[in-house]
């Protein structure tokens, strides 16, 4: 027989016989046992504590089986190492299932209710004379099957407390274990919180610094924005006085263009004047003959009038008068030649000087040219400046706008350090709480936690 049984079974007083009278009752306790089953899993169905533990009908059905096994079993009296097996797996598995002893020890009660009233029932043996009787063998079976319900009953009951106690014990290594990594924790958070402290404060005094600076550069590149806005206006005034003087310079341009036209006509006027003078210089010559060839005429006909005589004195006179007039002839011919000398040398002179002026216009126009070119490059070069300025100006206007917004958020930034440095002193003062005054480990009142716990499982 198994030690722990025999402890139990001495203590009792459940010797052989009684075991023996157990044995003789088996068949009468198979008989009573199908309806306290009935009895018993009707009462577990209607109750909802009870009812969810089974899954449905088929568990019911198969729960009610193992049960008639182990009272079958029981009622051997076959108190063996099987049989403290079987009762330690079912005591194991209500523990498991968490069935507790109040729906167990109902149990029990339900069926020896149905048992006792099932031996109640049965015919009783025939009785003495003077109301006497033999004595009745049933309450002998009664008292063995309650004794061995009983022993039953306590070592799963006991079997249950041993797997609480098992489970409270292993709690207990847990919080054991949770205890030394809690101590171990709130050494690296004491830790953890002193970087963290001294990071915040680091990160809260940059980050100040960092938005006094990103003020002083946006007041700066505020400054720079409206110079560059300045020189950008100032840029686009020049570009359109430079185009101004572009087209300026495009009219002087037509008008040198205008007067050297002009100039070329005057010289091409000269130079037919001066050949018109030529002829006229012919016609003089021509005139110089006639006077010539009629003074010869005229000295002929004196010639003629002195060889008439006195009939020929009338044209003597007209001999002398026409002579007379030839020489005034060649005279004025002479002085118109001299004046057509005159005129042509102030022509030829006309000529130089004009085209000395049409030089210097030619001159004038390509410094005119060259002027309107190095303008043009001069406007244009303006134009692509102050659109080089502009893109300069909005980009500086866009930094400007970034620089503020990064202000703001430093500023946020440097009120969150701010933050984080007070909830990481609020932390280190938790923290603090929970550790002992002489040194790393649970606090007075996490160690009186702990033991109030251990006096529970004890």
């Amino acid at each position: 027989m198994h030690s722990e049984l025999t402890t139990r079974l001495d203590f009792v007083g459940y010797t052989a016989d009684k075991r023996a009278t157990l044995a003789q009752a088996r068949d009468t306790i198979q008989a009573a046992l199908a309806p306290a089953l009935d009895r018993l899993y009707t009462q577990i169905a209607a109750h909802p504590e009870t009812a969810k533990m089974f899954s449905g009908p088929s568990h019911i059905t198969r729960a009610k089986q193992l049960q008639a096994d182990h009272w079958a079993h029981l009622s051997g009296a076959a108190f063996d190492a099987d049989y403290v097996e079987r009762v330690k797996r079912i005591g194991a598995r209500h523990a498991q299932i968490g069935l507790t002893p109040q729906w167990y020890i109902g149990s029990y009660a339900i069926i020896l209710d149905s048992m006792i009233e099932s031996f109640a029932g049965m015919e009783r043996g025939p009785r003495l004379p003077f109301g006497r009787g033999k004595p009745d063998p049933r309450f002998d079976q009664l008292r063995a099957i309650v004794t061995a319900a009983l022993i039953d009953l306590e070592m799963s009951v006991s079997i249950y407390f041993e797997q609480e106690q098992a489970g409270r014990a292993r709690a207990m290594e847990a919080l054991q274990e949770r205890e030394k990594s809690l101590a171990s924790l709130l050494v690296a958070i004491n830790e953890t919180v002193d970087a963290i402290r001294t990071g915040s404060q680091e990160i809260a005094q940059a980050s100040g610094d960092l938005a006094r600076r990103t003020e002083a550069n946006a007041a700066s590149l505020a400054e720079t924005a409206a110079s560059v806005q300045e020189m950008d206006q100032r840029l686009k005034t020049t570009a359109q006085s430079a185009r101004r003087t572009v087209e300026r310079a495009d009219g002087a341009k037509a008008t040198v263009d205008t007067g050297r036209t002009i100039t070329e006509q005057a010289v091409a006027a000269m130079e037919r004047v001066s050949e018109s003078a030529k002829g006229i210089d012919n016609v003089i010559e021509g005139l110089d003959k006639i006077a010539f060839q009629t003074r010869v005429l005229a000295m002929n006909a004196a010639v003629e009038a002195g060889r008439a005589g006195e009939a020929g004195r009338g044209f003597a006179v007209v001999a002398d008068l026409v002579s007379a007039l030839a020489m005034r002839a060649e005279e004025e011919a002479g002085r118109a030649r001299d004046q057509l000398t005159a005129t042509q040398a102030d022509i030829v002179a006309a000529v130089d000087m004009v085209e000395k002026v049409d030089g210097a216009l030619s001159n004038i126009a390509g410094d005119v040219a060259t002027v309107n070119q190095l303008v043009s490059g001069m406007a244009s070069d303006n134009q692509t400046q102050a659109g080089a300025i502009s893109e300069v100006s909005a980009t500086i206007g866009e930094m400007d706008r970034a620089t503020q917004q990064n202000a703001a958020m430093v500023e946020q930034t440097s009120a969150a350090a701010q933050n984080l440095a007070r909830e990481v002193d609020r932390l280190a003062r938790q923290a603090t709480s929970f550790q002992a005054a002489d040194g790393p480990g649970p606090s007075a009142g996490a160690r009186a936690t702990v033991q109030a716990l251990r006096a529970l499982a004890d």
